[in-house]
């Protein structure tokens, strides 16, 4: 088996387990939901009231966080499918959109069925983390980042250790500047920025999610936090290979 065979049954292992967790997610919903005669509506009402998580929870918040994280994700993908006839480079785009595509979409059901703000005032993004005593990001993989300057003037005060620059909102995210570089590359120059920027990406969101997965109560979003951690590790080694390939290496 070739290494390529290698990546594209590990993108397809990957992909079938959080189609699975969506799926297990559609019906955890629909069971919580559904009533069961006016008899037990008391009942329900109870029992899914603890269940139900504040706005300043981590779940709610790292609903949001990853919501938007993926939504550039997406985008990027998009920007270099346009910008390349590699077809190994088009087709990780193509899972990378498809999926993250697909979670954010469940990410923001959620905070609709919670009857949560999509976007909460006062909530400085990845606040979550630090709020419920996660450690925090660790980072990795930001220093040399264009307009960053390696971790100096990144702290913002909330104890996130990061400050939104240039359209950067949180840890991973490409900046505006970045994103018209891959706009305005084509053929090689562009599948390099896209993985390099993609990994940067990768590390920011891993990190996100292992802080769901440790600190998240809701167990169906734990489980897909988990999921993404796995997925999203298996493909920063599969990037790192292509960018081998195209003698480049990840930015740190």
């Amino acid at each position: 088996m070739t290494a390529v065979d290698r990546d594209r049954r590990v993108r397809w292992v990957a992909g079938s387990a959080v189609a699975l967790a969506l799926l297990f997610a559609g019906v955890a919903t629909v069971a919580s939901a559904r009533d069961d005669g006016p008899d037990h509506a008391a009942d329900h009402a109870a029992a899914a009231a603890p269940r139900t998580p504040a706005v300043d929870s981590a779940d709610a918040g790292f609903a949001r966080d990853m919501a938007v994280h993926h939504q550039q994700a997406v985008e990027m993908s998009f920007i270099v499918r346009d910008r390349t006839r590699d077809e190994d480079v088009r087709r990780l785009a193509y899972d990378i959109a498809n999926t993250q595509a697909n979670q954010r979409g469940m990410l923001l059901g959620w905070l609709d069925l919670w009857e949560l703000p999509k976007a909460a005032a006062g909530q400085e993004p990845m606040g979550w983390m630090t709020a419920a005593g996660h450690e925090g990001h660790t980072m990795e993989g930001m220093e040399g980042m264009e307009g960053t300057d390696g971790m100096a003037g990144m702290e913002d005060g909330t104890g996130t250790g990061y400050r939104a620059h240039d359209g950067s909102l949180m840890p991973g995210m490409a900046t505006r500047t970045e994103l018209n570089r891959l706009r305005g590359m084509s053929g090689q120059q562009a599948e390099i920025l896209y993985l390099q920027l993609m990994t940067d990406h990768h590390k920011g969101g891993v990190d996100m999610a292992r802080g769901c997965a440790r600190l998240c109560t809701v167990k169906v979003e734990k489980r897909l936090a988990q999921g993404m951690v796995e997925a999203q590790r298996s493909e920063l080694d599969m990037m790192a290979r292509m960018l081998a390939a195209r003698g480049a290496k990840p930015r740190s």
